[in-house]
């Protein structure tokens, strides 16, 4: 891909509870945010990709979406791969863009799982259940019980990555929990699934985002020396529960992020900021050294010591992450990282060279890595 195809326009509500509103109607909300930002006409849209929503899958969405937006593509689809779905929709429109299919494709996402159905989180894992394993969080306290045993860890370490989204959220006006944390707060934190606590765990939101791309040729044609080159993408999954895979701290993430890296030709210490799916704190930790940023198990002593803000080793979920801005799955981390790329972030670091980010769907079962390069 390497600067194919770009990211010509970013959009999304605010994030919490939006009461008496669907995900559709969040979805255009996002999506005329969206247009605006990239300055093209909306008939010049001629894909249209859509996650499927977690809070209430629908038959044809991408065709209802489309519907509501009053658009007819040559494209309407939607995807399922978790929260993974987002840089997968992004690599499909990207290659249709390339190939000549369509010219510009809105990636969108909309859900109510803040005020509308929880089921999806809560569900019964197989037949595992009526032992009580239920819910996302379950499964989730067994890798972060496996990833304290085997480094050893101190529970500072996981707090590190709480305390800084919610400092970082806290900055953020859109931010559904604008909350700082302390340290002690965090150790003093009740246990929800043992060893996880409230602060582990990221939110659940109703909100709305959607991004634009387009071609690189076509950005350069419009002057838009704010589209965003999208460098390189990876995907790879985990076929399997979590209680059935040999070893609990072993994904795919690593395979994800090496396909990323290799097609953009960037190095790791080139990344000037990191924007990872945070649905609990140990996943951070763990895709931190997936992705090769530093050794196995010393994720959580450099975060602790060196820092997650934007002064700090890996400036990290600058907008908050689902621990703090919103506990979609996943888009609102791509916006993030274009905002930083454009210098237009609320928190915004210093260098911003190349910005990566990841997307994970399940309980570590699917994996998405986008490498993003610095606008104009």
């Amino acid at each position: 891909m390497q600067g194919k195809v770009a990211i010509a326009g970013v959009g999304n509500t605010s994030y919490g509870k939006h009461p008496g509103r669907d995900k559709v109607d969040l979805i255009v909300e996002a999506a005329r945010e969206a247009i605006g930002d990239a300055g093209i006409a909306k008939d010049e849209i001629d894909g249209v990709f859509v996650k499927i929503a977690n809070a209430a899958p629908t038959v044809l969405y991408g065709q209802k979406v489309s519907e509501a937006l009053g658009l007819q593509p040559t494209i309407g689809c939607a995807l399922d791969q978790g929260g993974a779905a987002n840089v997968g929709l992004i690599t499909y429109a990207a290659l249709a863009i390339e190939a000549g299919i369509i010219r510009n494709a809105l990636i969108c996402y909309g859900d109510t799982a803040r005020t509308g159905s929880h089921a999806v989180y809560h569900r019964p894992r197989g037949d595992d259940a009526i032992m009580g394993w239920y819910s996302t969080a379950a499964g989730y306290a067994m890798i972060h019980q496996a990833y304290r045993q085997r480094y050893a860890t101190r529970d500072e370490y996981f707090g590190a990555v709480a305390v800084a989204a919610r400092d970082h959220g806290a900055r953020n006006p859109k931010a559904q929990l604008r909350k700082p944390l302390t340290m002690d707060e965090y150790l003093a934190g009740s246990y929800v699934v043992e060893p996880m606590r409230r602060d582990d765990m990221c939110l659940l939101s109703d909100g709305g985002a959607a991004i634009l791309l387009t071609s690189a040729g076509e950005a350069k044609r419009r002057r838009n020396v704010r589209a965003v080159p999208i460098l390189g993408v990876g995907q790879a999954q985990e076929s399997w529960e979590v209680h059935l895979r040999p070893d609990l701290l072993s994904t795919r993430a690593a395979d994800s992020a090496e396909m990323a890296f290799r097609r953009a030709g960037v190095r790791r210490d080139e990344i000037s900021f990191a924007q990872l799916y945070d649905c609990f704190t140990v996943t951070v930790l763990q895709t931190i050294e997936d992705y090769g940023l530093t050794p196995r198990g010393q994720a959580g002593a450099r975060a602790l010591d060196e820092g997650l803000g934007v002064d700090g080793w890996l400036p990290f979920n600058t907008s908050g992450g689902l621990l703090s801005e919103s506990g979609t799955p996943g888009l609102q981390l791509i916006i993030e990282a274009a905002r930083q790329l454009r210098g237009e972030a609320h928190v915004q670091v210093k260098a911003r060279r190349y910005g990566l980010v990841s997307n994970q769907g399940g309980s570590m079962h699917t994996h998405a890595t986008l490498i993003l390069g610095a606008a104009g």
